[in-house]
């Protein structure tokens, strides 16, 4: 299983960044896929997840619901967080995962600074 994030970078609080995650190595359209995100000195936590079917269920944290949009295309085995008007609270190391029930597995990250 391997799973690649990108798209992080730093943004004024307002802007926007698309964040994606291509991932291998697992028939990636059985799963849910997920992206989670760690600040400094926090716990890791879920930010939002899209099941395996398009359409289908998506959740997302109250922190971001209304401003993330989760999506993913089946074909070519990606998974996108679009984040709009940023605050600097969404600071934190951002993290595709996958529960192959278990273990859940994670991406290497990917950095969104959005400044105070």
């Amino acid at each position: 299983v391997q799973l690649v994030e990108s798209g992080g970078a730093s943004v004024q609080p307002g802007g926007s960044l698309r964040l994606s995650c291509a991932a291998s190595g697992f028939s990636f359209r059985t799963y849910t896929m997920s992206w989670y995100r760690q600040a400094p000195g926090k716990e890791r936590e879920k930010v939002a997840s899209i099941a395996a079917v398009v359409p289908g269920q998506i959740w997302y944290a109250d922190s971001v619901k209304g401003r993330f949009i989760i999506s993913r295309d089946n074909a070519r085995n990606m998974v996108y967080l679009q984040m709009n008007n940023l605050k600097p609270e969404d600071t934190a190391e951002y993290y595709c995962s996958v529960l192959i029930p278990p273990p859940r597995f994670w991406g290497q990250g990917t950095q969104v600074t959005v400044p105070s």
